[in-house]
Formats: C-alpha cells, structure tokens, sequence
C-alpha cells in the first residue's frame, strides 16, 4: 500500500494540445470538419466545438482513437506539444 504521495507535473493545457494537434493533422490530411465527423460517428458541431474551444468540450479516447485511425496518425501524436514559432 502506498504510504506517500509521489510528484508528478502534469500539463494542465493537454486537451488544448491535443485539439490542436487534430486540427494540425486534420489539415494535413485535407479532411474537412463534416467529413472528420462522419467518418467517426459525431456530428460535426461536435468537431467545431472541440477544435473552435480548443478541447474545452472533451473528446473521448474512444473518439481520439477513431480520429487517429482516420488521419493514420499514431495516437501518441495527438500528444506532442505544441511548438511555438
């Protein structure tokens, strides 16, 4: 049983990071919004509200798994952090 709290640093922007990767790839790809959304099973305002709010609405790992297989971009892509230029 663990008897003391270990330190971790977390990146409290990482669903800001990962909507901003789909985008990114999704681009990439050359795949619109409506048709991201129908190849997953999601409307496509859920899309827009998840790239538009960067990530603020959520997207299940069920979802980010569908939008990899998808974009054929590994999942752990999704997870990079964001380069500033």
């Amino acid at each position: 049983m663990a008897k003391f709290k270990r330190n971790f640093e977390f990146d409290n922007n990482i669903i800001e990071t990962i909507a901003y990767n789909v985008i990114k790839y999704r681009k990439l790809s050359n795949i619109t919004q409506e048709q991201l959304a129908v190849d997953i099973g999601v409307s496509p305002e859920f899309i827009r509200k998840f790239e538009s709010t960067k990530g603020s609405e959520g997207l299940s790992l069920m979802s980010l798994y569908k939008i990899s297989v998808v974009l054929a971009v590994d999942m752990d892509k999704f997870f990079n952090k964001i380069e500033k230029k």
